[in-house]
């Protein structure tokens, strides 16, 4: 039966009970998830980000499939988890540095040549992370999330998960975006190519973004998440609450505010060396 057929009618199945050959094909499921074979989004041909919904079933499915087991790495540290998703072990021909220091990634992740890890840092089952990214010091790329070519998530970065429903569309940062450090980006928000968040923006699906270069406000609909513009550079921002309470109160609420579009200042201000990688 092919990979797509099985997963879904595991998935559809009510029980607990599983055969071997059902943890088999689960098993090869999880193995292409590994090689970026699948994955839980992809961009089509018009550029638009669609939800391989049946990807997230199937990650889905993992956990439902899984038992706790102890996986504690020593005396000291204790790890009770599903035993479908164990932590990956790599190897030098996968050409990932995983630098010393507490890192973890989940078994079910895709995680491509050439990116580095900085401790610690965690990658969640069904994250795509594509060549070249730098993952910096208490990152997360949480559960679904596309990362793309040559991002850099800065120290503690949090990039959010999103596993349920399984047609919404997860967090999707594009190639050679750079994320500030303390960022959070969540719900399905997607950030377009080249696009620069400064330290501290956060971005989730409620969040309305100002765009002061093209005079726009972004937000999400009903039928589209948020999404950041292709070269935006977003930094935190506020704005006045208008009622007469709020003014009268002096209050504000954050607001992230596009203030320019990249340029070669911009590229040179965040570019982050080749040796590095």
């Amino acid at each position: 039966m092919p990979m797509r057929e099985a997963i879904e009618e595991l998935a559809a199945r009510e029980t607990n009970e599983y055969s071997n050959e059902d943890f088999a094909s689960f098993a090869e499921f999880k193995g292409a998830l590994n090689r970026g074979e699948i994955r839980a989004a992809e961009r089509n041909a018009e550029g638009k980000w669609q939800t391989n919904a049946w990807v997230k079933r199937g990650i889905l499915l993992g956990f439902r499939m899984g038992s706790i087991v102890d996986m504690s790495a020593g005396s000291g540290l204790q790890f009770l988890d599903k035993d479908t998703y164990p932590i990956r072990k790599f190897s030098v021909a996968d050409r990932v540095r995983i630098v010393p220091g507490g890192s973890s990634i989940r078994d079910g992740a895709y995680v491509a040549p050439g990116v580095v890890c900085m401790p610690p840092m965690f990658v969640n089952a069904g994250a795509y992370v594509d060549e070249g990214t730098m993952i910096d010091s208490h990152a997360l790329v949480g559960s679904c999330a596309q990362i793309g070519k040559r991002v850099h998530l800065s120290a503690a970065a949090q990039i959010g998960g999103v596993l349920e429903p399984v047609g919404a569309v997860p967090v999707v940062i594009e190639d050679d975006v750079l994320v500030g450090g303390g960022c959070g980006i969540y719900e399905g928000t997607i950030v377009r190519e080249r696009a620069v968040l400064a330290s501290g923006v956060i971005l989730t699906g409620s969040t309305p973004v100002y765009d002061l270069a093209r005079e726009k406000i972004y937000q999400r609909t009903a039928d589209s998440p948020l999404e950041i513009p292709a070269g935006a550079v977003v930094v935190p921002g506020s704005r006045n609450v208008r009622s007469d309470v709020g003014q009268a109160w002096g209050l504000s609420l954050y607001a992230p505010v596009i203030v320019k579009y990249r340029d070669e200042k911009t590229d040179r201000a965040v570019q982050l060396e080749d040796y590095l990688r």
